[in-house]
């Protein structure tokens, strides 16, 4: 059956950022067939209507750079200086295991459909119980198995997550909604020679690498000791580099290497919210936005950013650049909007498909409420995206043109159930960070 999403404001975000004030979205399937004024809406046959009243109507927003199942120790150790390594990383190493990825891949794709998430590249630990979840969900995702130079929570051995991510690829690709991909953790973590490896089978395999990259003072001082050379150079040196990168966090990158990185293709997942959480410098991505690079917008894990939707982040990511640059005249709020959307999309290499409300392209479409006082009064669309709508205010999404919530109630999933199953988990979680508290005092 069709659908037709009626009475709203498209915001189209396609080439011209074409916006219809009074218009409608006619989708055939997963596909949007016609976008138009309410003055030229015909309806003929079976047609399930839903109407927009007056709110705006979207592309989803794509959340480039994620680690999903990482919510079951979100708000653990805040504000601690070493809260990764006394908390994140014994609690991987030691208790991590397929029911907690689960559980907490489960929560975050609630949070994600309420926030208008439609598309998340997410890397973790036992990738297949996260694909899992985002099947059970609807929303579309790029998902990389993590590999480390040393064992981790799912591999007994050093780079075991590269068979590991074979036989994940093997299994999901073709999916109409999952791409698997290679997810090598960064260049600090996983040596030349296996990183050239996992560049030879992303191209064999024809699958993204989505790797942290230019995040850590410590990973550059080590390079630079090491190698004489930033991560980048480096990697550009040893031919790494290419449009199948999805770079998160670029934290620490000159203008030589924006040129590097847009000559080789390589996508930008800037993380706003996280590296200011952790107190890092803010990242050049507007330089790069201008170069022409192809930028995004990502959460991070839970214990970085601790909210999953993009919504949130547009704000924070005009803002704080126009502080660092002590320049409002940058980021405006149009650009905010591209990052969140089809920049995003650009990233991910999926720009011809999501990302825009354009006949042809699959029906991943959001609404926002505008009725709500926090929403009101509107004279640019942009502006009241960026800077005054909250995630409470979406109130429908839809993915491939199935809808996955309706006024704020979600289809897909069972709330209730999956809090539940949170709170269970979080009882090991809270009994184990004790124990790490004690370690630590002895």
């Amino acid at each position: 059956m069709k659908k037709c999403i009626i009475n709203g404001v498209i915001v189209t975000m396609d080439e011209n950022r074409k916006i219809f004030e009074d218009g409608f979205v006619m989708i055939d399937g997963n596909e949007v067939i016609e976008i138009g004024h309410m003055g030229d809406f015909k309806v003929s046959g079976d047609v399930e209507i839903i109407d927009a009243n007056g709110g705006i109507v979207m592309p989803g927003f794509v959340n480039c750079h994620t680690h999903i199942s990482m919510s079951v120790f979100k708000g653990l150790g805040e504000d601690m200086p070493d809260r990764l390594r006394r908390y994140m990383f014994p609690m991987e190493d030691e208790i991590l295991d397929r029911n907690m990825v689960s559980t907490g891949a489960r929560l975050s794709l609630i949070e994600l459909i309420q926030g208008g998430v439609t598309t998340i590249c997410d890397m973790y630990y036992f990738e297949d119980e996260v694909a899992k979840a985002v099947k059970e969900s609807g929303i579309r995702a790029v998902l990389g198995e993590t590999i480390l130079s040393k064992p981790s929570p799912d591999s007994d051995e050093p780079y075991g997550g590269i068979e590991y991510a074979k036989g994940f690829i093997s299994k999901w690709k073709g999916d109409s909604l999952i791409t698997p991909a290679f997810a090598p953790h960064a260049p600090y973590t996983c040596d030349d020679q296996h990183l050239m490896e996992i560049r030879r089978l992303a191209d064999e395999l024809d699958v993204p690498i989505t790797m942290h990259l230019s995040e850590m003072l410590h990973e550059m001082e080590e390079f630079d000791s090491k190698y004489g050379k930033t991560p980048i150079r480096h990697l550009e040196d040893i031919g790494f580099l290419s449009e199948r990168l999805i770079a998160a966090h670029l934290v620490y990158v000159d203008d030589e290497e924006i040129g590097i990185l847009k000559s080789k293709g390589v996508g930008a997942a800037h993380n706003v919210v996280a590296n200011a959480k952790s107190g890092r410098k803010v990242s050049p991505a507007p330089a790069m936005h201008k170069a022409g690079m192809k930028v995004g917008l990502g959460t991070d894990g839970p214990m970085s950013g601790n909210h999953q939707d993009i919504l949130s982040l547009l704000g924070y990511y005009t803002k704080i650049q126009k502080q660092a640059a002590l320049d409002n005249r940058i980021c405006p709020a149009a650009e905010a909007v591209e990052l969140g959307t089809i920049g995003g999309a650009r990233v991910l290499g999926m720009e011809g498909s999501i990302g825009s409300i354009e006949t042809g392209k699959k029906a991943d479409i959001i609404i926002i409420d505008t009725s709500a006082p926090n929403m009101q009064p509107i004279y640019d669309y942009y502006s009241a995206i960026v800077y005054a709508a909250h995630p409470h205010n979406v109130v429908m999404t839809m993915v491939d043109g199935k809808v996955l919530m309706s006024d704020r109630k979600l289809m897909v999933m069972d709330e209730k159930k999956v809090l539940d199953e949170v709170r269970e988990v979080s009882k090991e979680i809270r009994k184990f960070a004790l124990e790490l508290d004690r370690r630590a005092r002895s």
